[in-house]
């Protein structure tokens, strides 16, 4: 990953930490790096969203089946039982950004 400038920051510390270890992020840089482009995603996204699909309330509401009830659908379903695999074969945590070599 090539980066853009160098800069000091003041940044909450412990925010810090606790994203680190939330996401996995391997570096200061990763952390803040990912936090800048989720922002960025998500204004994006409502950027999408404000400008819509060029469909009226009309042509948005024929989209969806009349007869479609989430709630009747959630009363009708019978709660399965959760298969977790063994504590030695659990997946391991995701990590983001990669380690940096000094």
């Amino acid at each position: 990953m090539v980066y853009g400038m160098k800069m000091t920051m003041h940044i909450d510390e412990a925010l810090l930490d606790r994203v680190m270890k939330a996401y996995g992020f391997v570096s200061k840089t990763d952390a803040v790096e990912g936090a800048l482009r989720e922002m960025d995603r998500r204004k994006q996204f409502d950027k999408l969203w404000k400008k819509g699909l060029g469909l009226s309330k009309q042509e948005l509401g024929n989209l969806f089946d009349p007869g479609y009830n989430l709630m009747a659908l959630r009363v009708a379903e019978t709660p399965g039982k959760a298969i977790l695999p063994p504590p030695d074969q659990a997946p391991q945590k995701a990590r983001y950004g990669k380690k940096r070599s000094r």
